[in-house]
C-alpha cells in the first residue's frame, strides 16, 4: 500500500509544482495589474499544496520536497501533461486553470473523507483554496468566452488544444486499485462525469463548443518535451551547488 500511496502523492505534488511554475511565467506580464497579483497568488497556493504532499512523502520515504523538486529528471515526474504545456496566451492559461480547478474541486470533495488521515487533513486545507480558484477562473472563462470575437476565438482555440489532455487527469495510476479498496484515494475515472457536469454547461454558456476529439488516456510516465525545458530552468540554481545551504 505504501508504494501505491507514494506514487499517488507524487503525482498530486508534481501537478501542483509544475502548474505553479507555469503560472509563475506570467508574473509581471499579465494583462492587468490586479490579475498579475491574483495569478501569482494562485501559483503560490499551488506550490503550497505541492509542499503538503511532499511533506507526506517525506514522512513515508525520507525524501525531502527539495530533493524531489530539484533533483529528479523529467522521466521521474508524475504530473499530468496539461500542467507542463507552455503558458500560451491569456486565454490558454485561464482555461487550463479552470479545467484543472474543476478537477481539483471534484477530487477534494472525495479526499476530505480519505481513510489516510494526513491526506484527509491536507485535503481539507486545499479544498478551501480550490473553491476560490474555481470561482476566479469560472468568471474569467465567461468573461473571455462572452467577450469580443477575438477573445472568444482565442478561448475556443485554447479549448480545442487543451480538451484532449484533460483525459489524463482521470486515468488511474497502475496501483490505484489498492488505494481505492482501502478508501484512501478515489477512483479518478469515476470523477469524470461530475467534472463534466461542472465544466460542459459553463463552457457552453460561455459560447464555446466542446471539441469532438477524444480525451487522451495517457500514463503519467509520458511527458512532452516542454517538461525538460521547464525543469532545466526551475532546477538550475539548486543543481549548480547541490550541497548549498540557503
Amino acid at each position: 500500500m505504501s508504494e501505491a500511496l507514494v506514487s499517488r502523492l507524487v503525482a498530486c505534488a508534481d501537478d501542483g509544482l509544475i502548474l505553479a511554475h507555469r503560472n509563475g511565467d506570467w508574473i509581471g506580464h499579465a494583462p492587468i495589474l490586479e490579475e498579475d497579483i491574483a495569478l501569482a497568488n494562485l501559483a503560490q497556493d499551488e506550490l503550497g499544496q505541492a509542499m503538503l504532499y511532499y511533506d507526506m512523502i517525506e514522512a513515508l520515504t525520507g525524501q525531502t520536497g527539495d530533493q524531489l523538486a530539484f533533483f529528479r529528471g523529467s522521466a521521474e515526474f508524475r504530473n499530468a501533461q496539461i500542467v507542463e504545456l507552455p503558458k500560451g496566451d491569456w486565454a490558454f492559461t485561464v482555461l487550463r486553470q479552470y479545467l484543472y480547478d474543476a478537477y481539483q474541486h471534484v477530487l477534494y470533495d472525495e479526499l476530505i473523507n480519505s481513510s489516510y488521515q494526513p491526506l484527509a487533513d491536507a485535503a481539507g486545507k486545499i479544498r478551501k483554496e480550490e473553491l476560490y480558484h474555481l470561482r476566479h477562473t469560472h468568471v474569467w472563462t465567461a468573461r473571455l468566452g462572452l467577450g469580443s470575437a477575438e477573445a472568444n476565438g482565442r478561448m475556443q482555440r485554447a479549448l480545442d488544444e487543451l480538451w484532449p489532455y484533460t483525459g489524463q487527469l482521470f486515468t488511474p495510476l497502475p496501483d490505484d486499485a489498492t488505494l481505492i479498496a482501502d478508501g484512501i484515494f478515489p477512483d479518478v475515472a469515476q470523477l469524470l462525469s461530475r467534472w463534466e457536469q461542472i465544466v460542459i454547461p459553463h463552457l457552453e454558456e460561455s459560447e464555446l463548443t466542446i471539441p469532438n476529439e477524444a480525451m487522451l488516456q495517457l500514463s503519467r510516465t509520458e511527458h512532452t518535451p516542454h517538461l525538460d525545458s521547464l525543469l532545466a530552468e526551475m532546477q538550475l540554481v539548486a543543481r549548480a551547488d547541490p550541497h548549498a545551504s540557503w
